[in-house]
C-alpha cells in the first residue's frame, strides 16, 4: 500500500487518560468543567485587556497574548479528548494527528517564550521604571510577540515534519490522550534517530534559553526589590510580578519534572499526567492567577460588569 517513508496507516487510536470504562464518564465531566473554565477565563482576560482603557499597557498586552495561547493550547486538545470519552473507538485520522501535533507545538512553544517576554517586561518595570515606556514601547511589544509566534510556527512545522517523516506500519495505538511526538515516535517501524534528535534538540534549546531569560530577569528583580528601603515599596514592587512568578513556577516546574526524571523512572504514563497539567490545568489556572492576585484586572472586571456597552465604546 505504501513504501519508503510513506505510512501504511490512515488513522491512530488514542488510549486516552485511562483505559477503564467506568472512569470515562466521570473523566468526561471533570475535563468538560476544566475546559469550560479555561475558555471562560481566557476569553475574559482577552476581552478585558482589549476593551478596558486602563489595561492598555505592555504587561496586559503580553497577558492578552498569553491568554490567546492558553485558549489555543486547550482547544487543540480538549474537544477531541472529550469526544473520545464518549465513544468506544477513540480514533484520529493520520492528518488530523499531524495537525494536532503541529497546533500543540505552536502553542506550547509560544507559551514558553511569552512567559520569557513577560519576565523581561517585569524586569524593565522594576529595574528601569523611568525608561519603561521607552524600552518596552508598543513597537517592541509587537516585535516580541510577532517573533514568538513566528518562531513557534517554525518549530512546529520542523518538528511535525520530522515526526511524520518516519514510517508507521502496524501498531497505531498512541499511549496518550493527544498526538504528542514522544509516543508517536515510539510507534515508528523505521529508524527514528534523526526525528528523536530533532525533538530533543528543540525541546532542550527552547527550555534552556527561555529559562535563562526568566531566571536572569528574576535575579535582577529580586536584587532590585532587596535594595528598596521601605517595606511598602518592597511590597508594591513584589506585587507587580507575584502573579507572573506564580505562573512561571507552575509551568516550568511541570516541564522540568518531565525532563529531569531519571530514565529508570521515566514512563509515557508519567508524561501523560504531566501533560494533563500543562495542556489543560495550567491554561485554566493562569486566568485565575492573574485575576485573583491583580487589583487592576479585578477593577476592570467590575467596570465591565457595570457597563459592558460603554467598555466596548472606549476602544
Amino acid at each position: 500500500m505504501a513504501s519508503g517513508n510513506l505510512t501504511h496507516l490512515t488513522e491512530f487510536i488514542l488510549r486516552g487518560v485511562s483505559d477503564r470504562p467506568d472512569l470515562q464518564m466521570p473523566l468526561f465531566f471533570v475535563f468538560l468543567v476544566i475546559y469550560g473554565l479555561t475558555v471562560a477565563g481566557n476569553l475574559g482576560i482577552i476581552t478585558l485587556t482589549s476593551v478596558d482603557s486602563q489595561l492598555q499597557t505592555p504587561m496586559y498586552f503580553f497577558l492578552r497574548h498569553l491568554a490567546i495561547i492558553n485558549l489555543g493550547d486547550s482547544t487543540v486538545i480538549a474537544p477531541k479528548m472529550l469526544v473520545n470519552f464518549l465513544v468506544s473507538k477513540k480514533t484520529i485520522s493520520y492528518y488530523g494527528c499531524a495537525a494536532q501535533l503541529g497546533g500543540f507545538l505552536v502553542f506550547i512553544v509560544g507559551e514558553i517564550f511569552m512567559l520569557a517576554a513577560m519576565a523581561y517586561d517585569r524586569y524593565v518595570a522594576i529595574c528601569n521604571p523611568l525608561l519603561y515606556m521607552v524600552v518596552v514601547s508598543p513597537q517592541i511589544c509587537l516585535l516580541l510577540v510577532s517573533l514568538t509566534y513566528l518562531y513557534s510556527l517554525t518549530t512546529a512545522l520542523t518538528v511535525s515534519c520530522c515526526v511524520f517523516s518516519v514510517s508507521y506500519c502496524s501498531s497505531n495505538v498512541i499511549n496518550h490522550f493527544y498526538c504528542d511526538n514522544v509516543p508517536l515516535l515510539a510507534l515508528s517501524c523505521s529508524d527514528a534517530y534523526i526525528p528523536e534528535t530533532v525533538v530533543f534538540a528543540f525541546s532542550g534549546t527552547n527550555l534552556f534559553f527561555s529559562m535563562i531569560i526568566v531566571l536572569t530577569s528574576y535575579f535582577h528583580i529580586v536584587l532590585a526589590i532587596l535594595r528598596i528601603r521601605s517595606s511598602e515599596g518592597r511590597r508594591k514592587a513584589f506585587s507587580t510580578c507575584a502573579s507572573h512568578m506564580m505562573a512561571v513556577t507552575v509551568f516550568y516546574g511541570t516541564l522540568l519534572f518531565m525532563y529531569l526524571q531519571p530514565r529508570t523512572n521515566h514512563s509515557l504514563d508519567t508524561d501523560k499526567m504531566a501533560s494533563v497539567f500543562y495542556t489543560l490545568v495550567i491554561p485554566m489556572l493562569n486566568p485565575l492567577i492573574y485575576s485573583l492576585r491583580n487589583k487592576d484586572v479585578k477593577d476592570a472586571f467590575k467596570r465591565f460588569l457595570k457597563s459592558p456597552c460603554q467598555a466596548f465604546k472606549l476602544v
